[in-house]
């Protein structure tokens, strides 16, 4: 229960890079519906899509020398989810790429 609560308030404190992905997630522009801030366990996703059991995480540099994202992506990898792991400045700089690179995730999960 807890987990939602903070997940409600991560969806309403989100960061300039998740807001800008989240306006082309949430329109379809990959092929699957994406929730955000999404309880999977005792953790909160950025963005996941349940059928295709694909996590995406919009990260900023301090994340790359995380070995606490790394036992967490193992878990959900346990899980059966996929997660990919994006830049900020993948974001800014690449959104067409991104959004590319996550609809052909979506694709091969989803067997298409």
């Amino acid at each position: 229960l807890m987990s939602i609560a903070r997940a409600r308030q991560l969806r309403k404190t989100m960061t300039q890079w998740e807001v800008r992905l989240w306006s082309k997630l949430r329109g379809d522009a990959t092929g699957a519906r994406f929730r955000r801030q999404h309880p999977i366990g005792r953790y909160i996703v950025d963005f996941a899509s349940i059928p295709a059991r694909l996590i995406i995480e919009v990260d900023g540099f301090h994340h790359r020398l995380s070995t606490r994202d790394a036992a967490r992506d193992a878990w959900l990898c346990d899980q059966g989810w996929q997660v990919l792991r994006i830049s900020n400045h993948q974001v800014q700089w690449q959104l067409y790429e991104v959004c590319h690179g996550i609809a052909q995730a979506v694709r091969e999960r989803l067997g298409r």
